[in-house]
């Protein structure tokens, strides 16, 4: 590994150690090469989200521009052009080492794309399909890193990403709601008699707490249908999917034990869990 190459991974897994929490503590269970893959993933991930969600660039009014110009640099960096930022030389090494599909990269700017603008899901299709873009192709991503051999496992890790990210959506629905994004289904919102208003005042009630038990339910059973995902995967990174899933499933835990109070208070899994967890999983 040339210097240059030490330096981006050392660089991305500062980010990660900064900036990841959930995902961090789970590459902490991996071996050396891995837990830099994961790390030089995440770190490109974080650099999409960040140039969707920095004010700076959204009062400018280039946060298209600015992720269109990404994308441009991604596919430089793929045909080895590497751009200014020092994560390319990691994030190239990571995905030719572990011959990941570069279309996955694409469809995570897709996703970022998708939050530009304010937005409401219709449907749990609809939604669905955000989850994918933006959690599943994540899971497909580093499962090539975890490694696997039946093809089976790419269905699952979509499954798992879609449940992470319906566990993300719960817990932040005020927030996105100020915000102008109601993820959680329109046609769920009228079936309940819930209004986006009413997430964006912060106010509980019986009707919303009903509507957050069927939408955790459906989270539940995302978790459940990718739970084989664990035997497929290869055995020294076992651990670290145990431990990622384990962390999302106390936070899923947490809010429904919360009676839902997700309006009025930020839900999540203490640090201390998190350590005993990772502990947990080790020991296994």
């Amino acid at each position: 590994m040339s210097s240059a190459v030490g330096e981006s991974y050392r660089y991305c897994e500062q980010i990660a150690k900064e900036r990841a929490k959930n995902f961090y503590y789970s590459f902490l269970l991996l071996d050396k090469p891995k837990r830099e893959a994961m790390c030089a993933i995440y770190a490109f991930m974080r650099h999409c989200d960040d140039l969707s969600d920095d004010p700076a660039i959204r009062e400018s009014g280039q946060s298209q521009q600015s992720i269109a110009l990404w994308r441009v640099e991604l596919d430089r960096a793929l045909h080895e052009q590497l751009g200014e930022n020092p994560i390319w030389p990691a994030f190239v090494d990571t995905v030719r080492r572990y011959s990941i599909p570069h279309r996955f990269f694409h469809e995570m700017i897709d996703g970022v794309m998708s939050d530009l603008e304010p937005r409401q899901m219709e449907t749990y299709e609809e939604l669905y399909r955000y989850c994918y873009h933006v959690a599943s192709v994540v899971g497909l991503t580093i499962i090539h890193i975890f490694g696997f051999e039946s093809v089976r496992a790419l269905l699952l890790a979509e499954k798992c990403g879609v449940a992470f990210q319906l566990t993300n959506i719960l817990r932040d629905v005020r927030e996105d709601a100020e915000a102008g994004r109601v993820y959680l289904p329109l046609e769920d919102l009228r079936r309940f008699g819930v209004s986006a208003e009413q997430l964006r005042a912060g106010s509980e009630n019986d009707r919303f707490r009903s509507l957050m038990e069927f939408e955790a339910a459906r989270a539940r059973a995302c978790y459940e249908e990718s739970a084989e995902l664990m035997g497929l995967i290869e055995k020294k990174s076992q651990r670290s999917l145990w431990a990622l899933r384990e962390i999302y499933l106390r936070l899923l835990s947490r809010i429904e034990k919360s009676h839902y109070s997700v309006l009025t208070r930020r839900i999540q899994v203490p640090k201390r869990t998190k350590m005993a967890l990772l502990l947990l999983a080790f020991l296994r």
